[in-house]
């Protein structure tokens, strides 16, 4: 389970009473024939391997549809429940180091939400900006709302890399 999801059996088990008791008030967006466990597993492996809906469906033995009626389900309200545990720039230790870049999280091209659109990749997607210990561990995810460049400039206020603003002439720090 943890090369699709990204998570072990347990940890789904936990996601899955978070979501159950932030639905106690009878809100059950999830399609019925796949239940709470299989909806956030589908969701989980569509998220991180962005495996095509019909082949979840087919894995799953049950239509496209319902597929992305699970997705769609279940999506914000992991959202919702993992909004706590996702670390931002004021919870770096600035005594570690960190490796900083940008990604781009692929998404459906939403004719109302042009602002998706990445030339520089020439696709639609949400920006983000990543730091990692240089272990892999996450230190934080950011969207990259005014460019690396703002994020930076946050760091920087938060005390992270304080030296970052002390560079030599010579050093360039170039985006993209």
């Amino acid at each position: 389970m943890h090369s699709t999801t990204g998570f072990s059996r347990e940890h789904v088990v936990d996601l899955c009473a978070m979501i159950h008791s932030e639905t106690m008030s009878g809100q059950r967006p999830w399609p019925p024939i796949l239940g709470l466990f299989r909806s956030v597993t589908v969701a989980l492996t569509y998220m991180r391997r962005n495996r095509v809906q019909a082949e979840l469906a087919e894995t799953c033995g049950v239509s496209q549809p319902t597929i992305s009626r699970a997705i769609t389900g279940v999506t914000p309200l992991l959202g919702k429940v993992l909004k706590e545990y996702v670390p931002v720039a004021d919870d770096l230790d600035g005594r570690t180091q960190y490796i900083v870049d940008g990604t781009l999280l692929p998404c459906w091209s939403w004719a109302s939400h042009p602002d998706l659109y990445s030339g520089k990749h020439k696709t639609t997607g949400m920006n983000v900006q990543v730091a990692c210990t240089l272990n892999g561990r996450l230190g934080q995810c950011h969207p990259a709302n005014g460019g690396g460049f703002l994020l930076i400039h946050h760091y920087g206020q938060v005390g992270v890399w304080p030296e970052l603003f002390a560079m030599p002439d010579d050093i360039a720090v170039k985006p993209g």
